[in-house]
This record gives structure tokens, sequence and C-alpha cells, in this order.
């Protein structure tokens, strides 16, 4: 048994754009060392129009490359156990052999939004209102059904279908498993019933031993095979311990935990997630509830997720278009300038928004570009202005649903590095900000060790978690001005 005078957790964040990991002492409570693959961005497939996807198998080379990355430069005989956090919705299918059928069909990949919407106007509303807590939606369950209707030879092959972190820890163990959180996310989970719904399969004649195991999503879920662990210089004993999607994750690692705390990132997209004990069930679908990674049957937690698809995946396809060689140098562009002289810039080109009613699809637009004044640190200001004016829109919406906002969490990361972006958001939002050394993969491997039982509680867990900033809002007539102009245009693009 490892002591805890070299004991080590690992934790992986499966990111859209990214595989990241970190190797956490737990003992000294800090990142011994992180890496993340591969060295330029994940390709998201679009063979059709509104189709988002990725090769799963794309995701484990990358997994195993930072294994072996590691294994060069650590001894990970001390590693106990693996935590994972996952990029949310996504579909992935196996057959009987173990083989994943198809690409997984992502988060932001549109193809089942009819079929959402038609299962919403169809299912009783009291089963979408209280067991639920959502229309299906664009969701995992309507993913599922759509291979069902348009590919019936492959879904009849289908032995479990999974959530991507599922994928991740079949892999690792060979155990085939998911949690209640990720059929939350997939708009599978009864909250009255804390069991699979059975009113959602039913509807979508999806069968139930299509399903995975089910095992919580803090606590021992399997043990990593022999062959993984010999391949990566673990012990025999090495376990799974901690799993949740990426937006769960990301408060998790930011100790956003109770009733009322608030926990926002800005990766790919753009999230505001509001931890609660109600449940909360938004008639027109532009939020929606899922389970907390800590809810429990004496501890009830819901999160209640905002997201603006197009956030750092429009920073990056910025980067990549205008050719310049980092963010860091993007984000000193942009703040040469004082505003963006007018730009007004709409990030919703990576598929269809939930946020919008009808789950629209608007692609993104850049506003009043005029050629003898702006260059590209007008364009970048502007990039980033809409991708906060995007979260602040939506903020206005979770305070008209009863949402108290006042403080959020976020994690010193992706868009929060900006000091551009931070501004605008707390000023514009008229909230304080509270920034975290953390990430999604240090999180995880925090996690990990409370699901092994060497962290007590969760107080204990998060005891080393340092705030390394604090931003309190500022008046600023300007920014409140450009502001309201941008919701003047998009009121007429909606």
């Amino acid at each position: 048994m490892l002591s805890d005078e070299n004991k080590y957790f690992i934790g992986i964040d499966l990111g859209s754009s990214f595989i990241k990991m970190s190797l956490y002492d737990f003992k000294n409570e800090n990142q011994l060392d992180s890496i993340s693959f591969p060295d330029n961005e994940m390709e998201i497939l679009s063979i059709n129009e509104g189709w988002a996807e990725q090769d799963p198998e794309i995701w484990w080379e990358n997994i195993k490359k930072c294994f072996f990355y590691f294994k060069k430069k650590h001894d990970l005989s001390y590693v106990k156990s693996i935590g994972i956090s996952y990029q949310m919705h996504g579909l992935v299918a196996i057959d009987k052999y173990g083989k994943s059928l198809f690409n997984s069909i992502i988060w932001c990949d549109s193809r089942s939004v009819l079929i959402g919407e038609e299962a919403s106007n169809k299912l009783d509303k009291n089963i979408i209102s209280s067991s639920l807590l959502n229309s299906p939606g664009n969701f995992t369950a309507s993913k599922l059904r759509w291979v069902k209707e348009n590919k019936p030879d492959v879904y009849s092959s289908i032995y479990k279908f999974m959530l991507p972190g599922d994928f991740i820890v079949f892999k690792l163990t060979g155990n085939i498993s998911t949690t209640p959180l990720g059929l939350s996310e997939g708009i599978m989970w009864d909250f009255n019933k804390r069991d699979v719904s059975m009113d959602i399969l039913d509807f979508y004649q999806i069968e139930k031993d299509k399903v995975p195991d089910i095992v919580p999503s803090i606590g021992v879920q399997g043990k990593i095979s022999k062959e993984n662990c010999l391949n990566f210089g673990l012990v025999d004993n090495v376990t799974i311990s901690y799993r949740a999607g990426d937006q769960p994750n990301n408060a998790f690692s930011l100790n956003v935990l109770n009733d009322g705390e608030i926990a926002a990132t800005a990766g790919t997209s753009a999230v505001i997630y509001c931890v609660t004990k109600k449940d909360i069930s938004d008639p027109q679908n532009r939020v929606n509830t899922f389970l907390h990674c800590n809810d429990d049957i004496n501890n009830k937690r819901n999160g209640v997720l905002l997201c603006i698809n197009g956030s750092g995946i429009a920073y990056s396809w910025l980067k990549k278009t205008l050719k310049i060689n980092s963010y860091f140098e993007m984000d000193n562009l942009s703040e040469e300038v004082n505003s963006s002289e007018g730009l007004s810039f709409f990030p919703f080109g990576n598929g269809s928004e939930r946020l919008f009613n009808h789950n629209k699809n608007l692609n993104a637009m850049i506003n009043g570009l005029d050629f003898n004044i702006h260059n590209n640190s007008h364009i970048i200001r502007s990039v980033l202005e809409g991708i906060a004016f995007s979260l602040c829109y939506g903020i206005e919406y979770l305070r008209n649903m009863g949402l108290n906002i006042d403080s959020v969490k976020v994690g010193d990361s992706n868009l929060f590095k900006s000091k551009i972006f931070k501004e605008v958001f707390v000023n514009v939002s008229k909230t304080k900000l509270y920034v975290y050394n953390t990430d999604g993969s240090l999180g995880a491997a925090r996690g990990a060790a409370l699901g092994t039982g060497d962290y007590n509680n969760e107080e204990e867990a998060f005891s080393s978690l340092k705030l390394i900033e604090k931003l309190n809002p500022q008046e600023s007539k300007s920014m409140d001005e450009s502001y309201k102009n941008w919701k003047k245009l998009l009121n007429k693009l909606i």
C-alpha cells in the first residue's frame, strides 16, 4: 500500500481541442507536472452542415502519449488512482468486441435537433418538467435515436452506448460503465426515481440493455487493466475513482459544490454553471439542469448550465485566420486599443445555440467593419467582447429565472487569461470574479483522491486551492453602451 509520503493521482481532461493530463502529489498538495496533446488542436469533422464528429480512438492515442510523457519523467508506480473529466453530451457506441462503430457525435453536433423538437412536442409535459427536467433537445439520447433512424444496420450492431468519458474508462479498464451524472447529461435520467429514465428510452425505442452498468461519479469504478499498467508504468491496483463531464468537473475543480455557488469557463464553449438543491426546469430549454458530480441521495445537488457553443473555438479560428503565433500575442494586441471602435462580433458559429428559442443556428458574424479604421487589434478585441457579451446575455436570462448571480469562480485558463475578456465580463455582468490556480485535469486528480477516500471530505480536497486574482465590477458607461448596441443587433438576428 502506498503511504502519504509517496502517493500520486492523475487527472485526465478530455476536451474537444486537447487532452490534458495532470500529475498530483498528494502529500504536498501540488501539481508535479502537466502535459497536453496533440500539439495542434484536434480536428472537429463536419462532413455535412451542422455535423460535428471526432474519432474516439484519436482521444485514446493522445491519452497514451500523455502517459508515456509522464512515464519518462516520473516514477508512476506511486500513482494510486485516476480521475477523468470529459466533453459532455457526446455519443460513442461499441460492438460486442469493443470496437467503436462510428466517429463520436460530439456535443456541438446539430443533426438531431429536429428529433429532439419532435420529442418535446409529443412527450408528456410532466415528464419533461418534473422527471427529465429538460427537453430531450440535441443531447445524447436524441443522437442515439438519430443513429437508429438513419443507420439502422449500425444501430443493430451497438452493444453499448457511452458518453466520451465512459469510453476512456473502457479503454483504461476494459469495464463498460456510466454514471448517473452522465445519463443526466444525455437526458436519460429520471430525477424523481433516481434511475434510468424508461420514459425516454421507451419513447425513442432504445433498448435498456444498451445502457452500461451505472457506477457513482465519485468512488472506485474499476481497476486499470494489467496491459495498460505495464505499458504506462503503473502498479496493478491503480483504479478509476472519479468521472464527471467537463462543466460539472470545472465547478468541482473550483470547489463549487454547494447550493448557490457559481462557476464559469471559456474553453471551446463558454459556460455559466450554477449549483442548486432545486429541481429547475426551463420551459424554453435555454438552460439545462443536470446532476452535479457530488449529488447523492442525502445531499441533493444539481447543476444549471448555460452554454455558448462559440467561445474559444471562435478565438482559435481568429488566431488561424490572422496567422498570429500565440494566444498571448493576441491578448497583447487586444490591449493596444481602448475599444473595438464600433465593431460587433457574434460568436454563434459552432452549431445550434440552446440559448435561443428552438435551438437556433445563427452563424457567426462581425458587424461594422470599416477598412479605414479597423486593424487586427480592433478585430481581436471585438471577438473577446462578443464572447463576453454572449455570456452576459445568458446571465441576464439566469437572473430572470430567479438565480442570484453575484460572484463567479473561474480557473486561470483559456479566455479567462485575457485581461480584456475578464474586464468586459465583470463590468458588463456586474459580478465579482474570483480566479483560482486550477484547471479541469487538476480538479479530476483531486476528485480521484476524494473517490479513494484519501481525502476524507470535500473541504480537505480543496484546502490548498489558491485565489490568485479577484476582480470587482467597475462603472463603464462606454462598455455598457457597447453591450446595449450589441444586444440590439442580436435581437434583429434572432
